[in-house]
């Protein structure tokens, strides 16, 4: 009903926000506004998702925008080593596994607007949709203001179940090699083999937030950048199981001359955790800095209600709130370095190099 600048403009006058993104499995939407402008935003919300426009001109630019904008992550040594490594460790047909970057333009130059009505005809509505609310909640309103704008809205689908990632037979090295650049992105792991809603996520969530959470205290970090000075940046994670089984890595970056020192410590390290795991002194420091962590992100609306929302995504009802932070407190030393122990395995890994990889790392 209304073009790009007639719906900017009516936010505009409110003061609100209505922005939409996508990941590999979900749309995202963000808004905030008034509590008087929430019938408006999501009339608004309901508009786009129900009735989109399906502009031959707009959807021309996207089509180049998304061109381009691959072209530029094609420069970039970090998306060049995260790319690689999840195509090397996911199967074909996961989700998680992206595809080649040759094909994703192939793809999108034959991409059609008849195509895209399809998808969105086949995919969008109610049955996996996930509303949360934070802030100056009036429960009568916001249901009022929903039924009115989504009123008969049907379709969309459930998500379907997912392959598994088959565990790594032996270890392995990929390199793509990007002459000219100034660092080197490394990238070492393996799949997880876990989703969020596993149980034993969450110890060895906590293991991986000791090796390399983004605080200063987690091993990689004190060591390799602050210790050792090989390194503005490196961290450990899991990733990528709210859906799916996904992925336990290592991501650094190292200038080309340290690249030899900074893959040997980190490799010392990760067989370290792996052999030793974690010490009591570990155990209870980080049970303070991430509750507390935790904590602080339920300080505003956006960071509650994105908790919330990733609670119902995961599978949780919104007791996980306060649910996540007792379970915390509960893991055992004994428990976090056994799921170490029994996830990850140093000899069965990839390591993915992308950038001016030095002579001595071989083609």
């Amino acid at each position: 009903k209304r073009d790009k600048f007639a719906v900017a403009e009516l936010l505009e006058q409110t003061g609100a926000t209505l922005s939409f993104s996508t990941g590999s499995h979900t749309l995202n939407i963000g808004a905030k506004c008034l509590r008087k402008d929430l019938p408006l935003v999501l009339k608004l919300l309901a508009e786009q998702l129900r009735e989109p426009r399906f502009d031959a001109a707009e959807f021309a630019k996207l089509k180049t925008q998304l061109a381009g904008r691959l072209r530029r992550n094609l420069e970039d040594t970090d998306y060049r080593a995260q790319g690689a490594f999840a195509r090397a460790i996911f199967p074909a047909g996961h989700p998680n596994r992206p595809p080649a970057d040759e094909q994703y333009l192939a793809d999108l130059e034959r991409a059609t607007l008849e195509q895209v009505r399809a998808f969105h005809a086949a995919h969008y509505g109610p049955a996996s949709a996930r509303f949360v609310a934070v802030g100056d909640v009036d429960d009568d309103a916001i249901d009022r203001a929903l039924r009115e704008a989504f009123a008969g809205w049907q379709g969309g689908q459930a998500f379907p179940p997912a392959p598994k990632a088959p565990a790594l037979a032996a270890g392995r090295t990929e390199k793509v090699d990007m002459p000219g650049k100034t660092s080197v992105s490394f990238v070492i792991g393996q799949p997880s083999g876990l989703r969020y809603r596993d149980a034993d996520h969450l110890t060895l969530n906590f293991a991986t937030s000791v090796l390399g959470s983004g605080f200063f205290s987690a091993r990689l970090l004190d060591i390799i950048r602050n210790r050792e000075g090989l390194t503005y940046g490196i961290g450990a994670s899991l990733s990528a199981d709210t859906y799916a089984d996904g992925s336990w890595s290592i991501q650094g970056t190292f200038a080309p001359e340290l690249l030899g020192r900074g893959a040997a410590s980190t490799l010392r390290e990760l067989r370290r955790f792996h052999t030793a795991g974690l010490s009591a002194a570990e155990l209870a420091t980080f049970k303070v800095t991430l509750s507390g962590s935790y904590k602080v992100a339920l300080a505003t609306t956006g960071g509650l209600a994105s908790t919330l929302l990733n609670a119902l995504q995961r599978g949780y009802g919104p007791e996980w709130v306060d649910e996540y932070p007792r379970r915390l407190q509960a893991l055992t030393l004994a428990d976090v370095n056994a799921a170490i122990k029994r996830f990850i395995d140093p000899e069965r890994m990839v390591t993915v190099l992308a950038g001016s990889i030095p002579p001595e790392f071989g083609k």
